[in-house]
């Protein structure tokens, strides 16, 4: 259950920190006072998608914290999914962090987790039944989810899933690969005709860097090698005379020779020595230069029409070698692929014909489940609107045969029939606001039963309903609260009479800013704000007599 809830920095909410307790958490406070930014806190902080737009204006960032304890294995599963450990006193803590930028740090325990993974965890936490969920209600292609719900179909649901997705899948290969004979002809010069240009150009890569550095020297070979020549003339000399090499040789040998009769000779000698290696070393270099201009394979005139092939394949395949390698590998691999396409098509019929037969028989088995599922979920939900003042209300899970489609071959729609007598038509038809408030709270109530979720949370639950309607939801908030957390926002007095811990929050202003005061009630608190939403502001002494009386009445029936 959901024990501490801090927000900082979220729309008027500068900063609160709000404790809750078993059994039902009420909130009341009068319009704007910011009982939905806690809801959109819890939101933040399970992992929902959230806005940046929540962060208070003039803040770089908003913080929601909460603190849950009593987790249960379905929590332990999921953070175990996460790589979370779970502690050992069965606390878990989740922390988000919102910034301006849109960026979002998200924790668990600690542990630096992605929103995904928030979400996964948050899940199994909290469930939360807003307006939406009613409008919801309205929406009959989402009925089949409830009713799989109810049934416990969901490992059912998700593995035929899976198979209907490969389904599918087989099915869009085969079409691609069923192309017109025409088409499929043309293709095939196409590609032959490719595929024959630039295996014939055998193009290699680097070739064309090759190529124009043989081009180069080419361009340049007569001035190049005049130059080289003349300085392996000068530095190895010729028949006419000696080049730099054997003068200096020359210089260190008559210095060796008296290098003994004055000091310093004998360095000057070896200085020499490595000079004259030097200048070989480098009359070696600009030779082997030489013998390369001597051995460079091709005329000019063949380079060029070699250079222009590769220019040509370039424009159309690639502008660079990998690219038309890459072209041609391509084209072979598509090729085989239209050659072999009739006996692929076999082989993926053979497949797309075995997952269908699966997916009929599991859709099949669904259908059977759904259906014997659908009358206990009507009975159930009709119990519990009987008990909400609604006796003579029908409540009907239609199942028609449809399509193969991602959640079997069934359409499943709820019908209602609010008055004896009357025809059970679709919900969005007939139920009026309050009627879809307690459908919904009547079908979550029984969907509950089978939820391992420790806290359930009712957002203004009580739209379009008042009177003995109010004081039912009432009686039947309290009775889930029994085996559950339940928060509820609320805005009538007959809900907050049962509550077991009271939040009351008061919208202040305070240095042209808006603040959002929480705080708990005690006993006579709570019958002060029950005069005020019965009476309003400043209710007198028999008023609040009055709301003392509804207080004694909701605990008297409590512990019945």
């Amino acid at each position: 259950m959901l024990k501490l809830l801090e927000i900082e920095n979220i729309a008027i909410i500068e900063k609160a920190s709000v404790s809750f307790s078993r059994g039902l958490n009420v909130m009341t406070g009068e319009t704007g006072a910011g009982k939905s930014i806690v809801i959109d806190s819890i939101n933040a902080v399970t992992g929902q998608k959230t806005s940046r737009e929540l962060i208070r204006t003039g803040a770089s960032h908003a913080f929601v914290s909460a603190l849950f304890e009593e987790i249960s294995p379905a929590v332990s599963e999921a953070l175990a999914d996460c790589g979370v450990p779970a502690e050992e006193d069965g606390t878990l803590l989740l922390q988000r962090t919102i910034y301006k930028d849109g960026k979002n740090l998200c924790r668990v325990n600690g542990v630096t987790v992605t929103v995904s993974m928030l979400k996964s965890v948050g899940e199994t936490l909290i469930n939360i039944h807003g307006q939406r969920d009613s409008q919801a209600l309205l929406d009959s292609a989402k009925h089949v989810f409830f009713l799989d719900s109810f049934a416990g179909l969901t490992p059912q649901v998700d593995a035929y899933a899976a198979d209907f997705a490969r389904l599918s899948a087989v099915k869009k290969a085969i079409r691609s690969l069923q192309t017109d004979e025409a088409e499929k002809a043309r293709r095939i010069d196409l590609l032959t005709w490719q595929i024959n240009e630039l295996t014939e150009a055998a193009v290699t890569v680097g070739e064309r860097e090759e190529l124009h550095r043989k081009k180069n020297i080419l361009n340049n070979s007569i001035r190049l090698a005049s130059a080289l020549k003349a300085a392996v003339n000068a530095l190895s000399g010729d028949s006419d005379s000696a080049g730099a090499a054997s003068l200096i040789a020359q210089a260190a040998r008559e210095i060796n020779a008296v290098a003994s009769v004055a000091k310093g000779l004998d360095a000057v000698a070896s200085t020499l020595e490595e000079a004259e290696n030097t200048v070989a070393d480098a009359a070696a270099v600009i030779d082997d230069v030489l013998n390369q201009l001597d051995n460079v394979e091709g005329s000019l005139d063949a380079i060029e029409e070699r250079l222009d092939l590769l220019y040509r394949l370039s424009r159309k395949y690639g502008e660079t070698e990998e690219e038309m390698l890459a072209f041609l590998a391509d084209a072979q691999k598509e090729l085989q692929l239209i050659t072999l396409s009739d006996e692929r098509i076999r082989e993926l019929s053979a497949e797309r014909d075995a997952l269908l037969a699966s997916c009929e028989k599991q859709a099949a088995a669904l259908t059977a489940a759904r259906k014997k599922s659908a009358k206990k979920l009507s009975a159930a939900v009709e119990g519990e609107l009987a008990f909400l003042n609604m006796r003579s209300c029908r409540f009907v899970a239609e199942i028609l045969p449809a399509e193969l489609g991602p959640d079997g071959a069934d359409r499943v729609t709820f019908l209602i029939s609010a008055n004896a007598g009357e025809t059970p038509k679709p919900l969005g038809k007939v139920a009026s606001g309050g009627e879809l408030s307690r459908i919904m709270l009547a079908l979550k109530n029984v969907l509950s039963e089978k939820d391992s979720v420790g806290t359930l949370i009712f957002d203004e639950i009580d739209a379009g309903v008042s009177g003995e309607a109010a004081s039912k939801i009432a009686v039947k908030l309290s009775q889930v609260s029994r085996r559950a957390q339940v928060l509820c926002i609320t805005h009538l007095s007959q809900i907050a009479a049962y509550a077991d811990e009271h939040k009351f929050l008061r919208k202040e202003e305070l240095d042209g800013k808006t603040y959002t005061r929480i705080t708990s009630l005690d006993k006579e608190g709570r019958a002060r704000e029950l005069a005020r939403i019965n009476y309003g502001e400043n209710p007198g002494e028999t008023q609040l007599i009055s709301a003392r009386q509804m207080l004694e009445e909701a605990a008297a029936k409590k512990t019945i």
